[in-house]
C-alpha cells in the first residue's frame, strides 16, 4: 500500500516561505586529522530550505539524513575540517530538496583544547565555542556557496587608564622618597603598575566563498593574542605570576582588542579575497563596575585594508 505524501499537496494559503526546517539538532561531530587524534565537537545544527508556494511542507527527514551522511564523511576524513561541515551539508540539501533554490545551515559547537601553561608546562583543558554556517544558492549544476567559521575565546584584559593613574601616584611617591628620576623611570618601565582587570570574551567570524579555507586554530590564535594575556584553567605559582605580569605589561581597552584583531586578521589571513566579510566583537566583564564594556566591527577585508593603509 502506498502511503500518502501530504507534504507534496497544495497548501490552503499559497505563499513562498523563506526558511523551513529543523533547529537544535544535537550531534557529536568527529573530524579526522591525518597523523593526529580526531577532534570532537559537541554540536547543535539549524538546517533550513526555502519552500515554494506549491508545496504544503518540506520533507524534514531528509535534513537528518544529510547531516548524518556528512558526519560519516568527516569521520572517514572525506571532509577537510569543521570549516567545511556546513558547506557540505548545504550542498547536499539542494540535492535532496529538488524544489528548493536556497539552503542554510548553522552550527554551534563546543570543543576542548588541550594546552600547556606558560612556565610549568602543566597540561589543562580549555573550552572553546565554535560557530559555522553556510548558505547555498542553486545555480544550475554548480551552486553558489558562502560559508563562515568563527570562535569565541576567553582571556584577560587590563585597563590602561587606571594603570596610568597608578603610575603617576607611584612616581610621586618615589620622588617623595628621594629616588633619582632615572631610577624611577627604569623601575616603572620594567614593573607594570596595578590596574583593574576584566575577563574578556573575544569573537571573530570570517565569511568567504566556499573555495577559501580558514583554519580554525589560526583564528583562535588571533583571538587569544589580541587581549592583554591568555588565561588557563590550572596555574602553578610561576604561571600565575607570568599571566598577571603579562596582562599588566600589555594593558588594553576593549576597543584596542577589536582593532588588534582586525590588524592580525589582515596579517594572518592575507590570502583572503577582498569580499571576505569579517565580524569582530569584544565583551569585557568589568571588575570595578557593574556593567560590561563592548566594542565591535563588521567589514570586508578590502575595507579594513583601505583604512589601515590610510592610517599608515
Amino acid at each position: 500500500m502506498e502511503l500518502p505524501d501530504t507534504q507534496s499537496t497544495l497548501p490552503e494559503v499559497r505563499i513562498n516561505l523563506t526558511r523551513v526546517g529543523v533547529k537544535n539538532v544535537k550531534k557529536l561531530v568527529e573530524v579526522a586529522r591525518p597523523g593526529k587524534r580526531p577532534v570532537i565537537f559537541i554540536s547543535s545544527f539549524d538546517v533550513f530550505v526555502d519552500l515554494p508556494s506549491s508545496l504544503k511542507g518540506a520533507n524534514m527527514s531528509r535534513n537528518f539524513e544529510v547531516i548524518d551522511e556528512v558526519l560519516q564523511q568527516t569521520v572517514k576524513g572525506k571532509v577537510d575540517g569543521i570549516e567545511d561541515v556546513c558547506n557540505s551539508v548545504a550542498r547536499k540539501l539542494l540535492d535532496h530538496h529538488e524544489y528548493a533554490d536556497r539552503t542554510e545551515v548553522r552550527m554551534n559547537s563546543t570543543f576542548m583544547v588541550r594546552r600547556e601553561t606558560p612556565v610549568s608546562g602543566t597540561e589543562c583543558d580549555e573550552v572553546v565555542k565554535v560557530v559555522a554556517s553556510a548558505i547555498a544558492q542553486r545555480n544550475n549544476s554548480n551552486p553558489i556557496v558562502r560559508k563562515s567559521i568563527g570562535a569565541e575565546v576567553t582571556g584577560i584584559t587590563a585597563c590602561p587608564c587606571a594603570q596610568n593613574i597608578m603610575k603617576e601616584i607611584a612616581s610621586n611617591k618615589l620622588r617623595e622618597l628621594e629616588i633619582e628620576e632615572e631610577k624611577i623611570e627604569a623601575f616603572l618601565s620594567e614593573v607594570p603598575m596595578a590596574t583593574h582587570n576584566q575577563r574578556g570574551k573575544g569573537f571573530l567570524c570570517i565569511e568567504t566563498d566556499d573555495d577559501q579555507r580558514v583554519n580554525l586554530e589560526d583564528l583562535i590564535t588571533v583571538l587569544k593574542d589580541s587581549m592583554s594575556a591568555k588565561i588557563y584553567e590550572l596555574l602553578k605559582r610561576g604561571d600565575e605570576s607570568h599571566v598577571v605580569y603579562s596582562a599588566h605589561k600589555n594593558a588594553r581597552f576593549v576597543e584596542d582588542c577589536v582593532r588588534e584583531m582586525a590588524k592580525r586578521v589582515l596579517s594572518d589571513f592575507a590570502f583572503l579575497p577582498g569580499d571576505s566579510l569579517i565580524r569582530i566583537r569584544q565583551t569585557n566583564e568589568e571588575s570595578i563596575h557593574q556593567h560590561d564594556a563592548y566594542a565591535e566591527r563588521k567589514a570586508t577585508i578590502a575595507e579594513l585594508r583601505a583604512e589601515l593603509n590610510e592610517s599608515a
